[in-house]
């Protein structure tokens, strides 16, 4: 039971802090000290580093992007220790051909024992480079 009620604290963690995470920090008591996270560019262990990337994001948001949002769809607990949280990422690059980047992605996050989150995988649904690609189109509307 106990274990139970913290996985619905880690999902509700979730969908309040991913919608915006490129405006704000999220929160990091839901994760292990050695958290491990993939994407298809990134791979490191360990909270300061998860903390890095996530400013990094928003770093990144503030200064590339004139507008840029994470479309969370979803979060779910897909097994007992697994939880799914699906998304889009979607923005306007700060070009004078206003490039738009799109892509949709789901994170996988699995917890240990005690319901904290111990890795966290992303899968997106192109590759990094197709991803670049959009930032030399003439966008428009997002």
């Amino acid at each position: 039971m106990e274990y139970q009620s913290q996985v619905e604290r880690v999902i509700q963690t979730l969908k309040r802090d991913l919608p915006t995470l490129f405006e704000k920090d999220i929160s990091y008591d839901i994760y292990t000290q050695d958290i491990y996270f993939q994407d298809p560019v990134n791979k490191f262990k360990g909270k300061l580093n998860y903390r890095i990337i996530f400013w990094t994001l928003r770093f990144h948001a503030q200064l590339f992007f004139t507008k840029i949002y994470f479309d969370l769809h979803d979060v779910n607990q897909s097994a007992e220790n697994t939880i799914l949280a699906k998304w889009t990422v979607r923005g306007v690059l700060r070009v004078p051909w206003k490039a738009k980047i799109f892509f949709n992605g789901y994170s996988t996050y699995k917890l240990n024992k005690d319901g904290l989150i111990y890795e966290h995988i992303d899968t997106w649904d192109r590759k990094p480079g197709e991803i670049l690609q959009q930032f030399f189109r003439k966008g428009g509307e997002i």
